[in-house]
């Protein structure tokens, strides 16, 4: 074997010619041995070349024709022993419907949309297959169905793309169409939106989805002979809002136990006014800013009397209350952003008491508006009163000029 280029043996035995020629032509036989001998030579077998097929005609890569038409495409070969031709239609499911005449052509007739597609043709003998391939377009038909639908998942979006399907000779249109899928439907079949695509787009956005919730998608082809297949469903879920993994500030319920509330609280009459007096919180988490004094009056809703209170102070005077009410007062006590508890509640009676409103007395117990109106209305009455006073000053001199000049003319008329 040495002595012939290209030829070699394999560790269990065969032996391989790399280049077939004159020189393999003949009878072989086979002696396996070992250290013991052997068992004889293998029956023999004969070599012989034959040639494969080669193609002598092949189709063209395209072919155009109209629908009902017919349609011949040609494929010959040779080789030895001599091929047979046969022709199959790429993607198709069982036998077609194609014939092949007597030349080994591809006979197409009546020519129909299905059988628009890649044809094979396939030249086999005894040595080996060899295989061409052709286009067939049929013209006149409606759009084929679209193909490698893909869907990109956005943020309540999804982005889908596709490969246009044959237009069947017409200008074509696509729409895509999807629908959710609810876990629990209450029917059977489902509610598919449809959005058209602008022309010439092999994509399109659909927006104002449901996030974490599955969507089928499919793609629809039209011209102006009517709409094709819808191309096989996709199933997607649009992405939802990111949950953020950074913990969230503590919330103010997690220091106000650090707060506690002014402690205390008590009461005391005097000269000028009530005199409240409390001690500050036990406990506070930050330094203190201030005080809120709040209060109501016979029972009813709870204002704030004064919310600036230093947080140094331990007593307040509130003068100018109302006689014959009874009041109630609270404290509140403020720590940075942090509110306490309310202290606990004195009640003031003035019933009995020497006690009349004063200029400081409490702002809340009467509105603004209210009390413009009020001093508005005194002043009106006071220029009234002014006004009427010197409009009587005015006729009461006048009346007394007239009464002087009668008298005047009185005396005159006895003198003559």
């Amino acid at each position: 074997l040495s002595q012939l280029p290209g030829w070699s043996m394999r560790p269990d035995g065969s032996i391989v010619i790399a280049t077939g020629n004159d020189d393999a032509l003949g009878l072989y036989r086979c002696t396996p041995y070992n250290s013991y001998g052997t068992a004889g030579e293998s029956r023999p077998t004969r070599v012989l070349l034959k040639d494969p097929p080669a193609f002598t005609v092949r189709p063209k890569e395209e072919y155009f024709q109209e629908v009902g038409r017919e349609l011949v495409i040609p494929c010959a070969a040779h080789g030895d022993p001599p091929p047979t031709i046969t022709w199959v239609k790429v993607g198709s499911v069982g036998k077609s419907s194609a014939q092949v005449d007597g030349n080994s052509s591809l006979v197409l007739h009546p020519l129909i949309k299905e059988q628009h597609g890649v044809w094979e043709c396939t030249a086999t003998n005894q040595v080996a297959s060899v295989t061409t391939a052709t286009s067939v377009h049929v013209l006149g038909t409606s759009p084929h169905a679209v193909t490698n639908v893909s869907v990109l998942p956005l943020l309540l979006a999804a982005n889908i793309s596709w490969e246009p399907g044959f237009d069947g000779g017409y200008f074509q249109r696509f729409s895509v169409w999807y629908t959710p899928l609810a876990r629990y439907p209450p029917r059977a079949h489902h509610d598919w939106v449809s959005l058209s695509v602008p022309a010439g787009a092999q994509h399109l956005l659909v927006e104002n989805l449901q996030p974490d919730t599955s969507y089928q998608f499919s793609v629809l082809a039209q011209n102006k002979l009517g709409s094709g297949p819808f191309s096989q469903i996709v199933t997607s879920v649009p992405r939802g809002f990111p949950v953020t993994t950074v913990p969230p500030e503590p919330p103010a319920m997690t220091v106000h136990v650090f707060l506690s509330p002014p402690r205390a609280l008590t009461a005391n009459e005097t000269v000028r006014g009530v005199l409240l007096h409390w001690d500050p919180p036990a406990r506070a988490s930050v330094a203190l800013s201030g005080y809120a004094l709040e209060l109501r009056q016979d029972k009813g809703g709870w204002e704030v009397l004064e919310r600036s209170i230093p947080g140094t102070d331990t007593q307040v005077l509130v003068p100018g209350l109302i006689k014959d009410a009874f009041y109630e007062f609270r404290l509140v006590a403020f720590a940075g952003s942090y509110i306490s508890d309310p202290s606990n509640t004195v009640n003031v009676s003035t019933a009995g008491m020497e006690v009349y409103p004063s200029r400081t007395q409490l702002p809340e117990l009467l509105p603004q508006p209210v009390l413009a109106g009020v001093i508005g209305g005194i002043c009106f009455l006071s220029v009234a009163v002014i006004f009427s006073t010197m409009a009587a000053c005015i006729m009461n001199r006048r009346r007394a000029v007239r009464v002087r000049k009668r008298r005047q003319g009185t005396s005159r008329g006895a003198a003559w």
